[in-house]
């Protein structure tokens, strides 16, 4: 078989439907438009979500919540998170994207207390909740605020 000779199933392409064509082809005529109105008009027909002079529904719907533009995006991570790392290791936010612990530093990193850490470790983040700045010191390691 060669390129020049492919071809679509048989019944898989239909003649496109050519409108307005004489009374014969069932499509003459008003092409399909029926006699009259806005619809039949070149041109015509109504808007997306107009609903005929009544109020439309993305207007009837109630305002719900704000963007806050000045929000910011805090990635928090779990001391439990930390135990993948050697001993002795400094984490920063640069080697926990490496280990792919987050996808994104965001507007900084708070590390937070869940689970439980084995490993003596220098953790270097934003923000520390206090359970996991105390378990951080009571596994041997120190915390700094960057």
């Amino acid at each position: 078989m060669k390129l020049h000779e492919l071809k679509p199933a048989p019944g898989a392409r239909s003649k496109p439907v050519r409108k307005g064509q004489g009374i014969g082809s069932g499509l003459g005529k008003t092409a399909g438009r029926g006699h009259k109105g806005q619809k039949s008009r070149s041109g015509g027909g109504v808007r997306p979500g107009f609903e005929g002079g009544q109020m439309p529904l993305q207007r009837r719907m109630p305002k719900r919540g704000f963007y806050n533009k000045f929000s910011k995006e805090i990635i928090s991570i779990n001391v439990s998170e930390l135990n993948r790392f050697e001993n002795g290791a400094t984490v920063s936010p640069e080697t926990l994207l490496d280990a792919r612990v987050i996808k994104k530093t965001g507007d900084g990193i708070k590390i937070l207390g869940d689970g439980e850490l084995q490993k003596a470790l220098t953790v270097l983040a934003h923000a520390f909740s206090k359970s996991a700045a105390e378990k951080i010191a009571a596994a041997g390691g120190k915390t700094e605020v960057i």
